[in-house]
Parts: C-alpha cells; sequence; structure tokens
C-alpha cells in the first residue's frame, strides 16, 4: 500500500459548514467531506480491501465508500489536512496486526496460593456440619 497513491484517490468535496459563526458560516464552504472508494482503489490490494471491508462495515455507505467528514476549523485548507491526518490513522490502524497472546503458566507460588486458600475455605465449610454423634 503507497500512502501517496490513496491520497490520490481521495475525493473532497466542501461544503457550508453548520454552527455558530454568523454571516461567515453563511457564505463560505469550510466544511469538508472525504470520501474513499474502497472497491475501486488500485493502491490498496484486494486482501487489504477485504481487511477494511470488514473492519469498516459499519462506516461505509451503500456504494462501499467510506465518508468522513470534518468542520474543526474555519479554515477550508485546515479542515482537509484534518480530514486526510483522520483517514490515514484510521487505515494505519485497520490495517495493522494485532499480535496473538501467548499463553502463560501460572507461577508456582500462586499455585500454592490458590491451593491454601481452598484448603483453608474446605476446613471453615468442614466446621460449619453438625458433629457426628458415635
Amino acid at each position: 500500500m503507497n500512502i501517496e497513491e490513496v491520497i490520490k484517490e481521495l475525493s473532497f468535496k466542501a461544503i457550508r459548514s453548520s454552527g455558530a459563526g454568523g454571516q461567515h458560516v453563511n457564505k463560505t464552504s469550510s466544511k469538508i467531506e472525504l470520501t474513499f472508494d474502497i472497491e475501486n482503489s488500485d493502491a490498496i490490494t484486494e486482501k487489504e480491501k477485504e481487511i477494511l471491508q470488514i473492519k469498516w462495515n459499519s462506516k461505509l455507505s451503500n456504494e462501499n465508500k467510506l465518508i468522513l467528514f470534518c468542520e474543526e476549523f474555519r479554515s477550508q485548507h485546515r479542515n482537509k489536512e484534518l480530514a486526510i491526518k483522520r483517514f490515514l490513522d484510521l487505515l494505519k490502524t485497520s490495517l495493522k496486526k494485532t499480535k496473538k497472546r501467548k499463553a502463560t503458566k501460572p507461577t508456582i507460588a500462586s499455585v500454592k496460593k490458590r491451593l491454601d486458600n481452598k484448603q483453608i475455605n474446605s476446613n471453615k465449610k468442614a466446621l460449619r456440619k453438625k458433629p457426628k454423634i458415635e
């Protein structure tokens, strides 16, 4: 996967931002909509596409496109940079392989402590019984 090629495949759309800002927010289109089409991407491999479709299942639109919005700043350029950064972070974390957990044995001391506690509980419960009369 080449990051520069992936960035070239992104499509952007400027939209009017919501929220406070008065006349400025009504005149400027500073909100950015970033769209990434997974199926038609040449920058990522088929295996990576499958992984992304599984991991991003809830984030994808009906056309298998990832859509991200950014309206943090009043500047369209800063919003675009932030949207790209968020997309790349999401892409890297999704494609990162998770390490398998190594199973470890309990230590000798922890096994001994567990058995001692079991013996103590067993003795407590044995003392609760009615004594046998012979």
